[in-house]
């Protein structure tokens, strides 16, 4: 009794992790995002104290790009034309991100999104966790 009692716990806890997304979070990919912490599914984790580039999200009708960015001292942003074409789309209620370059597609689960966090996991079950950058 006691072990189903905890299977049945941790199941509810597992599950109320995940954040439920909607077509109108969505929106709040759009901008720089920095990367704050890496989850391997081993349990380790990599913090990241400072970065050298962030990742620039632009979204218009679930399709638009990513592209990396370097924050210079007076607020600017040097980029290159080189970038990611991505789609959004929803798949069982949850939402995924399908990248494409000319060399390599991939897709990538949102596990969360706000306007403040960004969690994504790669079908490796590696979570990468954003934060906005502050200016």
């Amino acid at each position: 009794m006691k072990n189903t009692i905890l299977l049945i716990s941790l199941l509810f806890l597992s599950a109320s992790c995940k954040q439920t997304i909607t077509e109108k979070d969505i929106e709040n990919l759009n901008g720089y995002w920095e990367i704050e912490k890496v989850d391997l599914p081993e349990g380790d984790d990599k913090t990241y104290a400072t970065n050298e580039s962030f990742d620039y999200f632009e979204i218009q009708n679930l399709k638009g790009f990513r592209k990396k960015v370097i924050p210079q001292v007076d607020g600017t942003y040097l980029t290159n034309n080189v970038f990611e074409s991505i789609h959004v789309h929803s798949k069982n209620g949850d939402f995924f991100i399908e990248y494409s370059t000319k060399h390599a597609k991939w897709t990538e689960e949102i596990v969360a999104l706000t306007k403040e966090k960004l969690i994504l996991k790669n079908p490796n079950n590696i979570k990468y966790q954003y934060k906005r950058p502050i200016p």
